[in-house]
């Protein structure tokens, strides 16, 4: 029986529209004729998607009681009793309840399928088992139930169903996924645009490497070896010479021009290993590479022409970068290079030739051991030579009258060949000279001579010297490309460990030094760096007064470059000095590398520190500005309110009535009371600006803060609605300057909420962290105003005399940071300005979440439950 079809909706998140997709699909293949019955379907109460269950076969659910509670799960049973052509399987990834036959819902599925029925079903991308925590990060929800990624990628046809956040967070506001009473929690919570922003653009990424790993399974399978330019790959060459700098910023401004390409570096390595780029050099390109979004890789091949087509080809390149050649125009007679070799064989792929400054300055050649044995073998060889060649002799002599020649030679090989392996070439060599000598002189007639009298034992004396040397030969070429292919795998080994080093988040200066030092066995390894003061002269490199330590690792520091044992150049004014024992070539190659990830480290952390320092610097700068706006601008109109309405009084040319008596009065009361909170505010600012304002933290609860501060605003009071749970962890903060945030971001809430509409005052925990959400209803602010409402002032164009000075909410902001919390705007879903008050909760909890209504409220955000059917 033929195995089923499995169709996968995968959604961003939910509320998209899978179910609504899957039961459409459904009806779709009803028409058509198909047999297709109703598996299992999860309408969460949607009007729409209940609706579209209308006309479909329902197939009865298996009820199961658990901890004496029944729950409904899919009854696979029934299900393949009935034997339909399609059944419809909502969410994938749920967890089935525990006493039934399989743990998951797609084993459930995968059991269908066997039977031979086409499944379809549907996924959202925080369920996907290799995004999981990537979605915890950013939604900071822990998803209990996922399915492993394989499950999905063997799927006949995974279908994005797609949705803007904007679009989606419309959908919430209109009911359309959540009952009226849980959209508030759910937009404060899990449906924020940054949040549903990147889980739409995980499942875009996620798709789109499925579809390129569908493209290569068919094109292998298809045998189509053509370059298919579905999206633009750019593949730079490098050797691991200085021109690779030069090649990979070329290359990046050639993928730059069509948005979306591929960056990818390569360089091949030669089989043998002895033939290589320069480690720090190709360590430095690699950053280089990965710093402008490149990928590096390495490839093993002799044939590097054909490696490299073999790599681009494999990745499905468009475009491949190389550089001009290096070699003399007298190399170039016998060979056409690479580069030309390459260009003929690309095919549909285009080449670039870049040229460069080292372009024919000739290849710097590896250095290579010269020793291939070591001392201790060497010696062990000539010993046996120069006495194992006797000793067989004294042995063979009485066997002269019963073995023929060939078999003196034969043993004499051996001989010979033993030295090789145990000393080397010369050793051997000198063996097999000796040897010939002595079967010439004891065993070739006549003997105790070294005349020859037959032709044929002189034609095998010679043969015998020749496989002997040439033996000897071999096995020291063999014995110099084992030392030397260790010697690689050992600098990979060490470059390897590096690379995990800093992928693990440990490339600090000290950190490096310390890897170094023990890497290479070293006494003590010191990162100096040329003093500013000091001009780079001659002799400045043995004075240790131009030099200054940055960092040091083991004993005694170097404090000049000519004190170290070994000094590496990093740039013109940074040196890695290196005391202990010599290095070699081939080490000194490697710790370059190490030197190369330590210039990028110290630069990290000087930036990292020059942005801290600079960030209070712009602060106060800002804080600056705006007081002084404040005292040029906004003083003048309470002032000016008052004192026109005490002259008015005091005027004698003028008979006031009661009544105006007391409309002057309550204006120059009014007036006052506004430059007292003006003023207060203005100090306030002038404190947090000079950081001199005192914050007492303590536990505060919310729901008694957040009705005394609606209070504080009289009459206004009315027009504001509070939703805070009781259940609300406390919050560190300032009770006072918490209240006071509150009452100004509320009083700004209401002032622009038009006639016949509230604000709604919310509140909801959020991982770490308490929001207070204000969400009014009126005409809302652009996106690209958002940062400048918190700038002292700032009304967007609103400057009538009655609306207030414009400082509320930059005090309010200025005393939230003060608290350590965060004061951020957002849009609210159908119109309007929500501001959301970010604290640290006082109490972390180790609980679990089990669902993210334990969040403030929506059922189902990434638990049991998947909300992916909405009708669209």
């Amino acid at each position: 029986m033929p195995r089923g079809r499995l169709r996968i909706y995968l959604g961003a998140a939910p509320g998209v529209g899978k179910t609504y997709a899957m039961l459409c699909e459904g009806h779709r293949r009803r028409e058509r004729g198909t047999d297709v019955v109703v598996g299992l379907v999860e309408t969460h109460g949607r009007v729409r998607t209940a609706r579209l269950l209308e006309g479909l076969e329902i197939v009865p659910r298996r009820t199961l009681t658990y901890r004496g509670a029944a729950f409904t799960e899919l009854d696979v049973d029934a299900v393949v009793a009935r034997r339909p052509r399609v059944a419809l399987v909502d969410e994938l990834a749920h967890t089935n309840v525990p006493g039934s036959r399989n743990a998951k819902r797609w084993q459930d599925i995968d059991e269908l399928l066997d039977a031979g029925i086409d499944v379809i079903s549907t996924v959202n991308i925080q369920h996907l088992e290799s995004v999981n925590d990537v979605v915890q990060h950013i939604t900071g929800i822990p998803q209990r139930e996922t399915v492993p990624d394989e499950v999905v990628r063997r799927a006949d046809q995974v279908e994005l169903v797609d949705m803007t956040p904007e679009a989606l967070r419309r959908r919430l506001a209109h009911g359309n996924v959540y009952m009226p009473e849980k959209v508030d929690a759910a937009l404060a919570n899990y449906f924020r645009v940054g949040n549903l922003t990147a889980l739409r653009e995980l499942a875009l990424l996620w798709l789109a490497d499925e579809v390129d790993e569908q493209l290569d399974r068919y094109r292998a399978e298809h045998g189509i070896a053509d370059t298919w330019e579905a999206r633009e790959r750019v593949v730079v060459a490098l050797t691991g010479g200085p021109e690779g700098d030069t090649l990979v910023r070329r290359a990046a401004r050639i993928a730059a021009r069509t948005k979306g390409a591929d960056l990818l570096a390569v360089h091949v390595t030669r089989a043998d290993g002895l033939a290589g780029g320069d480690p720090a050099l190709l360590a430095r390109q690699r950053a280089l590479v990965e710093s402008m979004g490149g990928t590096y890789h390495q490839v093993v091949g002799d044939d590097v022409p054909r490696a490299l087509l073999e790599f681009a080809r494999g990745v499905n390149a468009t475009q491949l970068v190389l550089g001009a050649s290096r070699r003399g125009r007298v190399a170039q007679i016998f060979s056409r290079g690479v580069g030309v070799e390459t260009t003929a064989r690309s095919g549909s792929i285009d080449v670039h030739m870049i040229t460069h400054e080292q372009v024919k300055k000739g290849r710097e050649r590896p250095q290579r051991s010269r020793a291939a044995l070591t001392r201790r073998r060497r010696l062990a060889g000539w010993a046996v030579a120069l006495t194992g060649l006797p000793l067989l002799t004294a042995v063979l002599l009485p066997f002269r009258g019963t073995l023929a020649l060939p078999s003196f030679i034969l043993l004499f090989l051996t001989t010979v060949v033993g030295v090789a392996l145990i000393g080397g070439m010369w050793p051997a060599i000198t063996a097999a000279v000796a040897g010939s000598l002595l079967l010439n002189f004891f065993f070739t007639p006549p003997l105790h001579t070294l005349t020859i009298a037959n032709p044929e034992n002189l034609f095998a004396l010679v043969v015998f010297v020749l496989v002997a040397a040439a033996v000897s030969m071999i096995v020291d070429v063999a014995a110099r490309r084992t030392r030397e292919a260790a010697r690689a795998g050992a600098d990979a080994e060490i470059l390897s460990a590096l690379a995990g080093h800093v992928l693990r988040g440990e490339a600090a200066v000290p950190s490096l030094l310390a890897r170094t030092r023990e890497t290479f066995g070293l006494v003590s390894v010191t990162l100096l760096e040329r003093r500013s003061e000091a001009g780079q002269g001659p002799d400045d490199r043995s004075d240790p007064a131009s030099w200054r330590i940055v960092a040091t690792s083991g004993g005694e520091p170097c404090t000049c470059p000519d004190a170290a044992g070994t000094d590496v150049d990093i740039d013109g004014d940074l040196v890695l000095a290196a005391r202990g024992r010599l290095l070699d070539a081939s080490e000194r190659r490697v710790i370059e590398a190490f030197a190369a990830q330590m210039a990028v480290a110290l630069r990290q952390e000087r930036l990292e520190e020059e942005a801290e320092q600079a960030r209070p610097l712009a602060e106060a700068d800002r804080m600056r500005t705006a007081l002084l706006a404040a005292v040029s601008h906004d003083l003048r109109t309470p002032l000016a309110a008052a004192k026109a309405a005490v002259e008015s009084l005091r005027a004698t040319d003028v008979e006031w009535s009661a009544e105006d008596r007391a409309e002057l009065l309550e204006t120059a009361d009014e007036s006052l009371a506004r430059l007292d909170r003006l003023v207060a505010n203005l100090l306030d600012m002038s404190r947090l600006q000079a950081g001199v304002l005192g914050v007492a933290a303590q536990p505060v609860a919310v729901e008694e803060i957040v009705p005394r501060a609606v209070d504080d605003l009289g009459p206004l009071a009315a027009e504001v609605k509070i939703d805070t749970p009781p259940d609300l962890p406390e919050v560190v903060a300032d009770p006072a300057l918490l209240e006071r945030v509150l009452a100004n971001v509320v009083a700004n809430a209401v002032r622009y909420t038009p006639a016949g509409e509230s604000v709604l005052v919310t509140a909801s925990r959020y991982g770490d962290r308490a929001e207070i959400r204000i969400i009014d209803r009126g005409p809302g602010v652009p996106r690209d105003a958002y940062d400048r409402i918190f700038l002292p002032f700032q009304r967007l164009g609103d400057r009538d005399n009655h609306s207030g000075v414009g400082l509320g909410l930059a005090l309010a902001r200025g005393l939230t940071e003060a608290m350590g919390g965060a004061l951020t705007p957002d849009e609210t879903p159908g119109g309007g300005l929500t501001m959301i008050l970010a604290l640290p909760v006082a109490v972390h909890t180790h609980d679990v979440i089990e669902s993210p209504a334990e969040l403030g409220g929506s059922p189902d955000l990434g638990g049991s439950l998947d909300m992916g059917g909405a009708a669209p």
